[in-house]
């Protein structure tokens, strides 16, 4: 490794220490080292470019994990993170490691586990082609409520054929790796990271008998916007793990497939998915 990416979370590293002391070992063993902040109060947060990158480490929650992936997911750089937030199944990496993690990193003693991402992309009613599309997500795509608490209505293709009318507060499409996260908590199956699915799970359904769907990596979801009470126009938000928000409308049809990107996460821990899964749940 001769050059390495440093994205720290102002918010969890606010002295910057770990910061500092990551840049200072890597500097020692001759890594260039280039550093940007995010959540920095009162400055828009830097974007990150991986060109010439070959790492990043990522020190803060998942949230932080999942920006960054975002923003180099057509670099397939390996991502590092530190945990620094709560459960943090993507960031592995303790502060109290760190050097040890890193020493291993410069001397390629790791695994990549490459994960699936979704990529959306909208049409607008009464159009034939997309005009909006969503940034690729690792955890999920999600539609939701930007306006009163009403129930909202959406019509589910997959691949060209009618699955279901549902009634919801909004729909989570979920990668694998997204299972852990906002899935779960509405109720959605965990699925080991290294799968090759797509799961469809509602957030909070108005009915007794809807559950999640577990569908195959390259189906395509289609979710059509209903109408609102007394036919009237309703406003949704679309967005990429929680970001980069878009807004639809009744009569919108957002696309779901599989990425060509994946995001090649930095595996250190020996532990299973299932080991590990254990130990964040106990937490």
């Amino acid at each position: 490794m001769k050059n390495c990416l440093i994205v720290t979370n102002k918010g969890k590293d606010k002295d910057l220490a770990l910061t500092k002391r990551i840049e200072d070992y890597l500097t020692t063993k001759g890594v260039s080292v280039t550093k940007v902040l995010r959540n920095v109060e009162g400055q828009e947060d830097d974007k990150v470019t991986c060109d010439g990158t070959d790492a990043v480490i990522v020190l803060g929650g998942d949230g932080t994990f999942l920006s960054v992936a975002r923003e180099c997911a057509d670099k397939d750089v390996p991502i590092l993170g530190v945990n620094l937030g709560a459960l943090g199944f993507l960031a592995e990496v303790s502060p109290s490691d760190i050097e040890s993690s890193l020493e291993r990193i410069i001397a390629g003693d790791y695994e990549i586990s490459r994960r699936m991402m979704l990529e959306g992309a909208i049409t607008e009613a009464g159009k034939s082609a997309a005009t909006k599309a969503i940034s690729p997500a690792l955890n999920d795509i999600t539609i939701t409520r930007c306006g009163s608490l009403q129930i909202m209505r959406f019509t589910i293709y997959v691949n060209g054929k009618l699955l279901s009318n549902l009634c919801a507060d909004g729909i989570i499409v979920s990668t694998p790796t997204g299972s852990t996260g906002y899935n779960m908590s509405a109720g959605g199956p965990i699925v080991k990271p290294d799968a090759d699915i797509i799961v469809l799970t509602p957030i909070c359904a108005h009915t007794l008998n809807t559950r999640s769907i577990v569908l195959g990596a390259n189906d395509k979801v289609e979710i059509e916007i209903g109408e609102g009470r007394e036919s009237s126009v309703i406003e949704v938000e679309a967005s990429s793990d929680g970001s980069d928000k878009v807004l639809m409308h009744t009569g919108d049809k957002i696309t779901v497939t599989k990425s060509d990107y994946t995001s090649s996460v930095v595996k250190l821990n020996s532990d299973s998915f299932l080991q590990t899964l254990h130990h964040k749940l106990a937490e």
